[in-house]
């Protein structure tokens, strides 16, 4: 899952990850056809954690790197990015900027709040 903190996740992406972490760990685990188990017995003797809070844990952590960094830098700039020009029409794609958005209203912080935390590194 290498650079999946920047992913443009979707309900679609998330259910392809996890088929794809659900078959390495019965290969690891050497389970076959006949003597199958369930998803979650299967990331419970794993120890592993469901796909998309690893995504969002990973993604959390790349915005507090990203959010200490200076406010020339490429990627800090990304954040705050909005491309000029018309769009398609029909529903808007979920931008990686909306994910955050939609995570910091479950979490009730706003752009200044994470900020604020990521300078302080409290919680890292």
């Amino acid at each position: 899952m290498y650079g999946a903190e920047t992913w443009r996740t979707t309900t679609t992406t998330i259910n392809n990850v996890k088929v794809f972490i659900n078959s390495c760990l019965r290969k690891i685990l050497n389970i076959h056809w006949p003597d199958t188990i369930s998803n979650s017995l299967l990331w419970e003797r794993t120890n592993q954690l469901p796909a998309e809070e690893e995504i969002r844990k990973r993604r959390w952590k790349w915005i507090g790197h990203t959010l200490r960094k200076s406010s020339n830098c490429i990627t800090r700039q990304a954040l705050n990015w909005n491309p000029e020009g018309k769009r398609k029409r029909g529903r808007p794609k979920n931008t990686l900027r909306r994910i955050i958005e939609a995570d910091m209203k479950m979490m009730n912080y706003n752009w200044t709040e994470l900020e604020r935390i990521a300078q302080d590194r409290v919680g890292c």
